[in-house]
């Protein structure tokens, strides 16, 4: 299984009542690499997510993550409670808003996933959410409350908490999009380490520039279906679709070549 895809996702469709959210998706993510879905709201990016970690059940198709695989292609039998949990194990997600315990300090947000769940013993958990707080940048914060931090602050535990779960892939769901701009760059700071790190990550993200620098492919999604798909600097700064060249031409003012702009 070594030079298989960490994350497949083949002939997925998933529809809410009478409308089609995700339109027959298939995507591959090899080991280590960094995929960006971008697109207009409303064309799939976090349904495709959620249904990754099947926070969201598909009503067909076939999701693998590692060497575990879910297939929905049977859509009376679906997978029993143990099963969507063990699958989920193996994907950390954050979320555009921090859901963060209130009640529990950074640290024991950190650790309440490892003890609770994974069963891990509370020292062993305590010195590696100590760990993963240094590695965001909080380990000073370890015993302040989640509403003495910042908008940046509790997105940074948000990845240390799903982090201390050891998870093969990482997902994130506009990470940074309920933050002020001067604290964007400190959680995209943590996501670039993370890359580096090797690990394989799916982001939905606005963040075009960071997405150019960070991502292996990118994904152009639009009313459900890939528009168009590519290595990132390919797609990002000469798109071929016209549909994409049209929702890239908003971002310019972001940072982005100018013969993004210029193509549109």
């Amino acid at each position: 299984m070594s030079d298989a895809p960490m994350i497949e996702m083949v002939h997925v469709k998933k529809s809410f009542g009478a409308v089609s959210v995700l339109k027959d998706m298939s995507l591959r993510v090899p080991r280590g690499g960094v995929v960006a879905l971008i697109g207009p709201s409303g064309s799939g990016k976090s349904t495709l997510l959620r249904c990754l970690n099947l926070l969201t059940l598909p009503d067909s198709g076939a999701i693998r993550v590692g060497e575990s695989t879910v297939d929905f292609s049977n859509g009376d039998k679906l997978p029993r409670d143990r099963e969507l949990a063990a699958f989920r194990a193996r994907t950390g997600m954050v979320f555009q808003n921090f859901n963060l315990f209130p009640h529990m300090s950074t640290l024991q947000n950190v650790m309440e996933g490892p003890v609770t769940v994974l069963k891990v013993q509370p020292e062993a958990a305590r010195a590696t959410a100590l760990g993963l707080l240094e590695k965001v940048g909080l380990k000073d914060k370890a015993d302040v409350a989640p509403d003495k931090l910042s908008g940046g602050q509790k997105q940074r535990v948000a990845i240390a908490r799903a982090l201390a779960m050891k998870p093969q892939v990482m997902l994130f769901d506009e990470a940074t999009s309920a933050l002020d701009p001067e604290l964007v760059g400190e959680v995209l700071a943590v996501v670039r380490q993370l890359a580096a790190e090797g690990m394989t990550m799916v982001l939905v993200t606005h963040e075009m520039a960071f997405a150019r620098e960070v991502a292996d492919t990118v994904v152009f999604m639009r009313d459900g279906v890939v528009v168009e798909e590519g290595p990132a600097r390919q797609v990002i700064d000469a798109p071929r679709d016209p549909a994409t060249r049209a929702f890239l031409s908003h971002f310019h003012r972001s940072g982005l070549p100018a013969a993004v702009v210029a193509s549109s």
